[in-house]
């Protein structure tokens, strides 16, 4: 399975290119508490804004850390965790980002 994300600059009205990515699992204890996250792999945004094909082993809680520090942002970091329950499916997560907001949703 994998999971892709579009990064758009509302303010600017385009895609939000070199946007570094990271993929992180969350790591829980046999107690089920959370440990903290493991990342797994990371990109940056390509010309359109877009990161493709970021491979998730499985389900559970996942997590994308987008570092936005390059762009006119309030906001240095946008964390956006979302749950996989079925491993079966591609999951799409854009995000759209403007100096004082962003928002997030599950795409197709």
């Amino acid at each position: 399975m994998t999971v892709s994300t579009h990064v758009l600059d509302t303010a600017a009205g385009e895609p939000a290119e070199g946007i570094p990515v990271q993929l992180e699992r969350i790591i829980v204890g046999f107690d089920g508490d959370v440990r903290g996250w493991r990342p797994v792999t990371s990109a940056v945004t390509d010309s359109d804004g877009r990161v493709r094909d970021l491979p998730v082993e499985g389900p559970g809680a996942w997590r994308l850390v987008f570092d936005t520090t390059s762009r006119s942002t309030f906001f240095p970091e946008v964390v956006i965790t979302f749950v996989v329950t079925d491993p079966g499916q591609h999951h799409h997560v854009p995000l759209l980002l403007s100096p004082y907001g962003f928002s997030a949703y599950r795409g197709t």
